[in-house]
């Protein structure tokens, strides 16, 4: 706790023919994080032809993939599966190398890769024709207006027909032209299409290389003529009843489809994710170097792993590699990769720290403490008992469901579970259960403060903990400083700003005694002198405009804790015009109908519910600022790089493995 997993260098050189075995065992295992190796004695190592076929092949199945999960019949859903989502199961393979799996994917996909080509080819066909056929329709509609055969729109040997629209401004001068130019051997005929005329022009063969320069310069739009005879409104009844025809078609291959889907979609999705596997596993190979009998490689992996990897990589290598695992230099410290350790109560939260930037390896990981405050500004920001309860409810509800896959919902809902019940204690304190509906109600509702009446308090109260929480930032900076061996660091950035806190802190216990204002005064004044100190060492020359700047950016950091109280008069703000509008409906009624009482119901329970999520939404954003913010501004610097193990994506598939 309060530091990172503590992680060691491994380096490994063995036989060549080892090599899938070793890299499928510590893919599955997933604790190392493989780094390229820097080797001039040596040659990169790189992808085979089996390595480039698995490439091929996930992506050839992920097409089937996308398929068949768009024919697939959905079961279940709904707010329980939202709630509690089944488990995947997960299918075993035995896998006895890649060259073994290439084959077992060559065997399937040439079984089940024809079929589901086959089906969507023909629904491809079908949708394709269906769309000719509605943009058939959808001209002959256009041609409706002008109610003539459409096969006298067609050209004939001697004459040339077009048929087309053009802007109602550009048609008179486009016809004029048209006759000019062909001598009046033209014969026009059009209908008002709103801002558009559709027209058609009647000329000779012999004219059509004047007229058409002429429709290209108005912007003459053609159109193509549907096949048939018939008027368009003839034609429009026999193309519906095509597409209806098509339609039926389409539906019976959609069928198909969905047969294929509920035979094969489990057995696609489960060979997508091995190749997946084999496409990843692929990746690494650059970062190792080889010889002809040999390869290499090195990485990181946490201490409490060495004697699990060891005993593994001897047992595949059948002792024949050698193995060297030492500690990180001091050169290092920059690349080491982080990977959080926590105790189960802080584990979710490291989600937080983590959106931030995770510590580097001489930084403290401060995850255990936005526990704490995180949840409390949370709690301190909504402040409703009602409020923190259902909160508590949804989120206890997906903590249970989700706990089995520790995914992104569970560690998000372990979070708001443990802020909504900070949302209850504070909510008790200040005596809100839906604002002020019980003491409407008549009830006498216990409280320490009242959000209203005693603001003033709050704000105080807030403006406390802010100076509690810079200061515990600025002491955890001041630790590190000088374990890490910056002495100066500690006393002029750190050291200061204790000083100036703990001197506000005992000027305002002490106001009224003359050994208290002493005592705040000195210590203001020297945490005042290392802060000036501190600016002109780091900055010289702009160290005066920096120092006022500095020292006010402190205050308005300070200042920003303020937003606990604001928040919490906004919760309770909302809910009050809330419940003072469902007391003003309450006693309407009409006639023996109390309608008031129906409608009253409505507003408090939809008012109420937006008021939780809007103020949860608050309490949520503002709670990470002030950790984000303030907080880490105090001592934090999050450059520290993630840890990204070699590891495999497992959800329906499990490898039996044996070197």
């Amino acid at each position: 706790m309060f530091r990172p997993e503590e992680m060691v260098k491994i380096e490994v050189i063995t036989l060549n023919r080892y090599k899938d075995a070793l890299l499928t065992y510590l893919h599955e295992k997933g604790a190392v994080e493989i780094r390229e190796l820097d080797v001039k004695v040596a040659q990169r190592d790189s992808p085979n032809e089996y390595h480039r076929k698995a490439a091929s092949y996930s992506i050839t199945i992920s097409r089937l993939v996308e398929f068949l999960a768009a024919h697939l019949r959905r079961k279940g859903g709904g707010i329980k599966e939202f709630f509690f989502p089944p488990e995947r199961k997960k299918r075993k393979y035995r896998y006895e190398g890649i060259e073994k799996l290439i084959k077992d994917v060559e065997e399937f996909l040439s079984r089940v890769e024809p079929q589901v080509k086959a089906v969507e080819g023909k629904i491809t066909s079908i949708q394709t024709e269906m769309e000719r056929i509605k943009g058939e329709i959808a001209v002959l509609e256009l041609l409706s207006g002008l109610n003539i055969d459409v096969s006298y729109l067609r050209p004939t040997d001697m004459l040339e027909i077009v048929v087309g629209t053009v802007d109602r401004n550009k048609f008179k001068p486009l016809v004029e032209e048209i006759r000019k130019a062909t001598g009046g051997r033209v014969v026009v005929v059009s209908r008002d299409l709103k801002d558009r005329v559709l027209a058609v022009f009647v000329f000779l063969k012999r004219d059509q290389d004047r007229v058409n320069p002429i429709l290209a310069k108005y912007s003459f739009e053609r159109i193509e003529v549907p096949e048939g005879k018939g008027t368009p409104e003839e034609l429009i009844k026999a193309y519906r009843s095509k597409l209806k025809e098509k339609e039926k078609e389409l539906e019976k291959a959609k069928k198909d489809a969905e047969k294929l889907a509920e035979r094969h979609y489990d057995d696609v999705v489960f060979y997508h994710e091995l190749v997946e596997n084999e496409r990843d596993k692929a990746t690494v190979l650059p970062m190792l170097a080889r010889t002809n009998m040999t390869f290499a490689l090195t990485g990181w992996l946490p201490r409490v792993r060495v004697p699990e990897i060891l005993e593994g990589i001897k047992r595949i290598t059948r002792g024949k590699a050698y193995i060297n695992v030492r500690e990180p230099t001091d050169e290092e410290l920059e690349e080491i990769p982080i990977k959080l350790k926590n105790p189960w109560w802080a584990k979710p939260f490291e989600m937080l720290t983590e959106m931030y930037g995770v510590p580097r390896y001489d930084e403290i990981d401060p995850t255990p403490i936005i526990t704490f405050t995180y949840s409390f500004f949370f709690g301190f920001m909504l402040t409703d008992f009602m409020y923190g309860l259902i909160l508590a409810i949804i989120s206890a509800l997906l903590v249970k469901g989700h706990k089995k896959f520790n995914d992104g919902t569970y560690k998000f809902s372990y979070t708001l579970l443990v802020s909504s019940i900070f949302t209850m204690i504070m909510g008790a304190i200040f005596g809100s259960y839906f604002g002020n509906a019980l003491d409407l109600a008549g009830f006498h509702v216990p409280r320490v403060w009242d959000t209203f009446k005693d603001a003033l308090v709050v704000l105080q109260l807030a403006l406390a903990i802010g100076l509690a929480h810079l200061f515990t930032g600025y002491t955890i900076g001041f630790i590190v400083k000088l374990k890490n061996g910056d002495v100066r660091g500690a006393v002029l950035d750190q050291l200061s700003w204790m000083l100036i806190i703990l001197g506000i802190v005992a000027f305002v216990l002490g106001s009224n005694s003359p050994s208290g204002s002493m005592i705040a005064k000195a210590l203001f004044g020297v945490g005042l002198v290392l802060f000036a100190i501190g600016e002109v060492v780091s900055n010289g020359g702009l160290a005066a405009l920096l120092i006022i700047s500095d020292f006010f950016g402190f205050v308005g950091s300070w200042l920003s804790y303020a937003r606990l109280m604001a928040l919490a008069l906004a919760t309770a703000g909302i809910a009050m015009v809330i419940n003072i509008l469902v007391q003003m409906i309450w006693g309407v009624s009409i006639g023996p109908v109390p309608i008031g009482i129906v409608i009253g119901l409505i507003l408090f329970v939809g008012g109420q519910l937006f008021s939780v999520a809007i103020n949860a939404l608050g309490a949520f954003v503002h709670s990470l600022r002030l950790q984000y913010v303030e907080f880490f501004g105090t001592f934090y610097s999050g450059d520290g790089k993630p840890f990204e193990p070699f590891r495999a994506k497992r959800e329906v598939s499990e490898l039996e493995f044996e070197a």
